[in-house]
C-alpha cells in the first residue's frame, strides 16, 4: 500500500529568521589541517592567572558557598569592582547604569532586541567585528557602512551620512564602533575624531555603542579617553569585558550607560543573571589588587608578539604589502597589493597549514578581498616566525 502521509520536513517548522540563516563558511575553504592559525583572537593560555583564580575560588567556596553556588544575582562585590574600574577611566558609573552579562558578546547581541525593527538603520564601521554585526543583520537591520582608515572611523563621512539620512527622515538606531585598538585594523581613533563623533551623536540623536574590549592592552602611545568619558549627554553605551584581561572562559562582560537602556537590556536577558559562582570568584580576584599587575604582564607578552610579527612581515612579505602597526590589542591588519586576492591567498596558504582571517569576513557590504587580519595573541613566538615565513613564501608564489 502506498503511503499518503504528506512529506513533512522539520525545517518547515523554523521561524523565518531561522530559515534564512546561512551556515558559517569560514574554515570550510581550508583543505588541510591548520598548523599555524592567525585567524582567531584567542588569548594566550600560558598567561591565564591559574593560581590566583584557584585561590579566589577556594576562598569563595570556604566563605560564600551558600550564596555563590545557589541561584541568585551576580556578586555585589563584582559590581563594585567594575564600577571602580569605570570610574578610574572617567566614566560615570553606578549600579543603575551597569549590567553584567556572559561576555560583552551577549550584551551586544541583545541590542537588536531593544532597538531594531526590520528595516531600521544601524551604522557600523567597515571593516568591523562581523560576529556582532551579523546579529544586527539577522534582526532585519539595514546596515550602513562607514569607512575606517589609519585613524579609525572616518567621522567626516559619518557626518555626511547622518545628514543624508536626516533629509530622508531616517534616524539611525545606533552607531557601532570600536575606537580603541580596532578589530580588525588595530587603529586607534584620535581625540579630535572622538570629540566629533560624540558631538554628532548628540546633534542627530543617535546612540553610540562603544565596544572597548582591548583598551587595557596598550603597548605604546598616549591613552585616549573613551567615548563614554567624553559623553556629557548620555548618548554612549560603553561595553567591555574581562575576556581579554583575565580569561575568555570566565564569560563576564558588562555595559554601562543610560539607566533606561540598561533596564531594557536586562528585560531581554531571558536566561537570567550570570553564574553567581564565577562572579564571586572574579570579584575576589579583582579585590586582591592583582589584576592590574596581571595586565602589565599581558601587555609585555602581547607587545613582544606584535613586534615579532611585524618584524617577520617586514622580512618575509613582499614590500608592497602594507602592515598597520597597532598601539595595542590582538591584531595586525595587512593591505594587499592589487594583484593579490585575500581569498586566493587563504586557499593557497591552507595547503601549507596556515590560516588567517580574510578581509571579506570583516565587512558587512562584501568588501575586503584586498586585506587580511593576522592575530598574534595566541600563537607561540616560534610559530609566529615560522607561520609568517611560510605565508610570505605563499605570497611570492602567487605572483
Amino acid at each position: 500500500m502506498v503511503s499518503t502521509t504528506p512529506a513533512y520536513r522539520i525545517t518547515d517548522l523554523f521561524a523565518e529568521r531561522a530559515k534564512n540563516l546561512a551556515p558559517p563558511t569560514y574554515g570550510t575553504e581550508l583543505s588541510k589541517i591548520v598548523t599555524v592559525s592567525f585567524a582567531y583572537g584567542l588569548a594566550d593560555p600560558i598567561l591565564f592567572p591559574h593560581t590566583d583564580l584557584a585561590a579566589a575560588s577556594a576562598v569563595v567556596l570556604a566563605e560564600e558557598a551558600p550564596i555563590a553556588l545557589n541561584y541568585g544575582p551576580p556578586s555585589a562585590q563584582l559590581y563594585e569592582q567594575i564600577i571602580l574600574r569605570l570610574q578610574a577611566k572617567g566614566i560615570a558609573a553606578d549600579r543603575d547604569r551597569l549590567i553584567i552579562g556572559y561576555g560583552s558578546g551577549q550584551i551586544l547581541g541583545l541590542l537588536p532586541d531593544v532597538f531594531v525593527e526590520p528595516g531600521d538603520v544601524v551604522i557600523v564601521e567597515g571593516p568591523t567585528f562581523l560576529g556582532v554585526v551579523t546579529r544586527f543583520v539577522h534582526a532585519g537591520a539595514r546596515i550602513i557602512t562607514i569607512p575606517v582608515d589609519e585613524l579609525g572611523m572616518d567621522v567626516d563621512a559619518l557626518e555626511v551620512t547622518l545628514n543624508d539620512l536626516k533629509k530622508q527622515g531616517i534616524r539611525p538606531r545606533f552607531i557601532y564602533t570600536i575606537p580603541t585598538f580596532h578589530n580588525p585594523t588595530g587603529a586607534t581613533m584620535p581625540l579630535f575624531r572622538r570629540q566629533k563623533l560624540v558631538a554628532l551623536a548628540a546633534e542627530y540623536g543617535v546612540l553610540i555603542v562603544e565596544d572597548d574590549a582591548y583598551s587595557d592592552l596598550r603597548f605604546r602611545g598616549e591613552t585616549m579617553p573613551s567615548l563614554a568619558t567624553l559623553d556629557q549627554e548620555g548618548w554612549v553605551l560603553y561595553v567591555s569585558t574581562f575576556s581579554k584581561i583575565i580569561a575568555p572562559g570566565i564569560r563576564l562582560g558588562w555595559a554601562c550607560g543610560d539607566a533606561t537602556i540598561i533596564e531594557r537590556l536586562a528585560m531581554f536577558k531571558s536566561e537570567g543573571t550570570v553564574g553567581p559562582f564565577v562572579s564571586h570568584v572574579v570579584a575576589r580576584y579583582c579585590a586582591t589588587g592583582k589584576l592590574d599587575n596581571h595586565i602589565q604582564e599581558l601587555i609585555a607578552c602581547y607587545k613582544h608578539k606584535c613586534n615579532l610579527l611585524l618584524e617577520a612581515i617586514a622580512q618575509e612579505f613582499p614590500s608592497d604589502v602594507v602592515a598597520l602597526r597597532p598601539d595595542g590589542g590582538f591584531f595586525v591588519w595587512c593591505k594587499l597589493p592589487p594583484d593579490i586576492s585575500a581569498k586566493a591567498l587563504l586557499m593557497a596558504a591552507s595547503e601549507h597549514g596556515i590560516s588567517f582571517l580574510p578581509g571579506t569576513r570583516c565587512y558587512a557590504n562584501g568588501q575586503g578581498d584586498d586585506a587580511i587580519r593576522l592575530a598574534f595573541s595566541f600563537q607561540p613566538t616560534q610559530k609566529i616566525v615560522e607561520g609568517i615565513a611560510t605565508l610570505g613564501s605563499v605570497l611570492r608564489g602567487l605572483r
